[in-house]
């Protein structure tokens, strides 16, 4: 089954076709994407050799979608409800699911959720410590983001270090422009850094990451800025770029870093603080850690953060070989010291892969209970 991935993201759109066996046939990628171009995605479709089936990622599924779901236009009327949770990525997602089924309106498509994956949260995880009526009339919950990005490092950590036993424990940092952890047992998210909104957790390239909500309250009451002027702060000039005074991007930090900027020393320490400590804190949750794994550009790029990282977990047993940390780049590979107890890996941030896995899997099951 060849499959058409489309994952619109809050500026960008990135499709990629794969064959059977998960070759890339074609791809495209625009780094700034106007929604109502239609003519973009058109012409694109009409590029790529046809597909069997299209998988499309949606940031939000709420509470309504806990699956992967085969797209028709009720779906797309939920998917719409969700703008709400996530204004920057739902409308862009719906946009190009109506784009492409415009172009292949007989060829099979599937919502594939970031939040699916978190929907195995334990209740103690997942409930915030809110009034009864406020959690039940608005659905106030942890809801956790990058699924697919997680989903696929956990199984391809287990696939890496050969694990097949049972009660193999993996945290996941998912650290990009966008940054978030997972602590899962055998495959199953148990815990997550990411809550109601992509802005808890960790510090990320302009999102502050978890702030005190009656420092919040008190911008709005007390120092007078509006709503809008908050959140526009929280999600567009905090994070590293509110910190370092210039750029959210890690390795402009990092040049300024060994530089001797102030700024950006601080702007590191922080971000370098906020997650050895979620790190730490995913493990608790687990009652111990067997595999650590960095993935999303970050985790992937920076041999600097994930060596210090390293070095300040060095008491749960996490290890890096420098020569191995150093010359992984592109790869997925093992990093960690040989008898280390905790296994350390670095793997691709492949969503397209679990995309097409889980659209692969959600139309074959359809075929198989309705063979006709």
């Amino acid at each position: 089954m060849r499959v058409l991935v489309v994952n619109a993201g809050s500026s960008s759109l990135r499709l990629r076709l794969l064959d059977p066996e998960d070759v890339v046939l074609a791809e495209e990628h625009l780094e700034r994407w106007d929604p109502a171009d239609e003519e973009a995605i058109t012409t694109i479709v009409n590029r790529f050799p046809r597909p069997d089936a299209v998988g499309h990622r949606v940031v939000h599924g709420g509470e309504r979608f806990t699956r992967p779901t085969p797209l028709n236009e009720e779906v797309e009327d939920g998917i719409a409800e969700l703008s709400r949770l996530a204004p920057l990525h739902q409308p862009r997602a719906l946009a190009a699911i109506r784009g492409v089924s415009a172009v292949l309106p007989d060829v099979p498509a599937v919502a594939c959720f970031d939040t699916v994956f978190h929907t195995t949260l334990p209740t103690a995880a997942a409930t915030y410590a809110l009034p009864a009526e406020w959690r039940e009339r608005w659905g106030l919950r942890k809801f956790g983001f990058h699924g697919l990005s997680h989903a696929y490092a956990v199984r391809r950590t287990a696939a890496l270090l050969g694990h097949t036993d049972t009660g193999f424990r993996v945290v996941s940092c998912h650290l990009g422009a966008g940054a978030s952890l997972c602590a899962a047992i055998d495959g199953r998210s148990v815990d997550t850094t990411m809550g109601f909104t992509p802005l808890e957790g960790l510090v990320m390239a302009t999102r502050s990451g978890s702030v005190d909500p009656g420092l919040v309250l008190w911008l709005i009451t007390g120092a007078g800025l509006s709503p809008a002027d908050v959140s526009e702060g929280l999600e567009q000039r905090s994070g590293l770029a509110g910190l370092s005074g210039q750029s959210g991007d890690m390795r402009h930090v990092l040049a300024a870093r060994q530089e001797g900027k102030k700024e950006a020393v601080i702007a590191f320490d922080v971000y370098l603080h906020r997650l050895v400590r979620e790190i730490a804190a995913m493990t608790a949750s687990m009652g111990g850690v067997d595999a650590l794994v960095f993935t999303g550009g970050v985790g992937e790029h920076s041999p600097v953060v994930r060596a210090e990282v390293a070095s300040r977990l060095g008491y749960l047993g996490v290890a890096v070989d420098p020569g191995k940390n150093s010359a992984t780049v592109g790869v997925d590979a093992v990093i960690g010291v040989e008898k280390s107890s905790v296994r350390t890996v670095v793997v691709r941030a492949r969503e397209d892969l679990e995309i097409a896995r889980q659209t692969r899997v959600l139309i074959a099951d359809q075929a198989e209970r309705d063979p006709g």
